[in-house]
């Protein structure tokens, strides 16, 4: 069975630093964002952290050293995690759970979004339609830290959030067991307002940059854009994923 609030410690520090507390870190399982590397760090040292790292899927990041001498002015041996104050929850036990209990699936798939404040808005009004859990990569992506937290009103602490290692096997898993993804894009005919959003779903918003990528675009099942008509011809990302959820919420309730 899965949490449906997160469990946040409010006194976890965002970084851990030095090669045993990391390594400790680890062997405990707590979630940790990503792991800072120095380049060229002492081989003695390296090859113990190597060691644990074997065989584990971390976000791992070779840096030079006065970036982490920037995070911390303690001695951090050439090693930094950075770690989520939530727990990080698996997006299969969810979905189960959802369907075993008679429920109609509903979530959100970030793809490489990196501002921690779009991360919040749009966790802050997931939470507050009801969108069953938050699907984020594990690599060039926003992950749950104190300040997306705190820009999410709070709103990270009560929804699940899933950080996966391969964003388009998640997504393969999801269709496979019935989930419909719905692809908000400007390159479609068919408005938002056209589509199905009564089955289950997902919404994948893509990144602030260029929107979803080609190959999730290429997966998706529903391709909807927001009717526009102003000059400006594109929305904050946060903005869009409210829009889309809303739709969502209103098909919904008028079944």
């Amino acid at each position: 069975m899965y949490n449906k609030r997160n469990d946040y410690r409010e006194d976890d520090e965002d970084i851990i630093f030095g090669v045993r507390a990391v390594i400790e870190a680890i062997k405990a399982e707590r979630p940790i964002n990503k792991i800072l590397i120095q380049r060229g760090m002492q081989k003695e040292l390296f090859k113990e952290l190597k060691e644990e790292l074997a065989n584990k899927k971390y976000n791992l990041q070779f840096v030079p050293i006065h970036k982490l001498n920037r995070m911390t002015r303690k001695n951090h041996q050439g090693v930094i995690a950075e770690v989520s104050p939530i727990r990080y929850q698996e997006i299969s036990p969810i979905l189960e759970a959802l369907y075993d209990n008679g429920e109609v699936p509903l979530f959100v798939i970030l793809d490489r979004i990196t501002d921690v404040r779009n991360f919040g808005a749009i966790a802050r009004t997931a939470e507050c339609i009801g969108v069953h859990a938050i699907i984020i990569p594990d690599k060039d992506s926003v992950s749950v830290t104190a300040d997306a937290v705190k820009t999410s009103a709070g709103a990270l602490n009560k929804i699940p959030v899933c950080k996966v290692h391969d964003l388009n096997s998640t997504i393969h898993m999801l269709k496979e067991s019935g989930v419909q993804i719905a692809a908000s894009t400007e390159k479609t005919k068919t408005h938002l307002y056209q589509a199905d959003f009564t089955v289950p779903l997902a919404i994948v918003m893509g990144s602030e940059q260029d929107g979803v990528s080609t190959k999730i675009m290429a997966e998706a099942d529903i391709k909807a854009r927001i009717p526009m008509v102003g000059t400006i011809d594109s929305l904050n990302v946060s903005v869009s994923a409210g829009i889309m959820m809303y739709e969502v919420a209103r098909q919904r309730l008028l079944e």
